[in-house]
């Protein structure tokens, strides 16, 4: 069963708000740094759905944190400090913020989302069924639903404000920031998540697709940014459930998509409210994504 009560949903800090998305709000905190505060607000077909998960934002920042830290020779990423001691205030001050919250530094984010996908699945399946490609790329004939990609592929799409991001080609991206950025996200985000695949396979998960978001400094260097390789930016498989012709249950907000599928909801807002069980179920597959890959318990009570 869910320990304690969801985050609040109203901002902790108003008047030092910069930015509410769906799950994060964003603070300035002085000079360049911003303060980044996962709450636990799950979405679902750009819905913000209630309740909320208890203790998915500390999921969510514990998780980040630790790639952030594990792949940090592949990518320089825009965290400053994680301990709310090391904050300012006054969100130093601030005990609600404990193990969800990170400094940063403020980038420009690049408007395009780095998808990398190592297996056959989900939109990019459908994709290849209809055209033998992904996002432009040819694939090789043949290939069975979740079945592992001869390599991994950059499969980028836009980044949109309100409703779905769309797939677009690596040539789109060129033309939106230019050939030299655009080179530098493809091969940052493949071998971030080449070196993630594998640290994930040896603790039993498959990473199916996961995706990036870089932000350029003041000296036009790329940042790693946002989240990392979170069961809310990525698809997790348990290695032992894995089996190609189907897709894999996992280790993300999947639980609570199948259960709107099967509610009847329209898909047009207000959803219908998350019952307990699928809230207690959602919060054990985060937990256990974040044991797995750690190696460490997580409370969140």
């Amino acid at each position: 069963m869910p320990g304690p009560a969801p985050f609040p949903t109203a901002p902790l800090f108003p008047e030092q708000l910069s930015k509410r998305g769906k799950v994060r709000d964003v603070y300035r905190a002085g000079g360049d740094r911003l303060l980044v505060v996962a709450s636990d607000r799950i979405s679902a077909f750009d819905v913000v759905l209630d309740p909320g998960i208890p203790g998915k934002g500390i999921v969510l920042t514990q998780l980040s944190n630790f790639w952030f830290s594990t792949l940090a020779e592949v990518a320089p990423h825009h965290v400053l400090a994680t301990e709310r001691s090391e904050f300012p205030e006054p969100f130093a001050s601030a005990p609600q913020l404990d193990r969800r919250a990170c400094l940063v530094r403020a980038v420009r984010i690049v408007p395009v989302e780095c998808v990398v996908r190592g297996y056959i699945v989900g939109s990019g399946w459908k994709e290849y069924q209809a055209r033998g490609s992904v996002s432009g790329v040819p694939l090789p004939g043949g290939l069975r639903q979740a079945e592992r990609l001869p390599s991994p592929v950059f499969t980028p799409s836009t980044k949109a404000e309100v409703g779905h991001d769309e797939n677009i080609t690596f040539e789109e991206v060129v033309r939106r920031v230019g050939g030299e950025v655009a080179e530098t996200l493809r091969e940052l985000s493949l071998e971030l998540y080449r070196r993630a695949a594998a640290v994930a396979e040896a603790r039993g998960i498959i990473i199916a697709d996961t995706k990036f978001e870089f932000g350029l400094d003041e000296r036009g260097h790329l940042v790693w940014a946002d989240e990392a390789l979170t069961p809310d930016s990525s698809r997790f498989w348990p290695a032992d459930q894995y089996r190609i012709g189907s897709n894999p249950p996992s280790f993300d907000k999947q639980f609570v998509r199948d259960w709107l599928e099967g509610s009847g909801w329209n898909k047009q807002p207000p959803a219908p409210t998350l019952p307990p069980e699928v809230v207690a179920g959602t919060q054990a597959l985060y937990l256990e994504a974040y044991r797995r890959l750690t190696g460490r318990e997580l409370k969140i009570s």
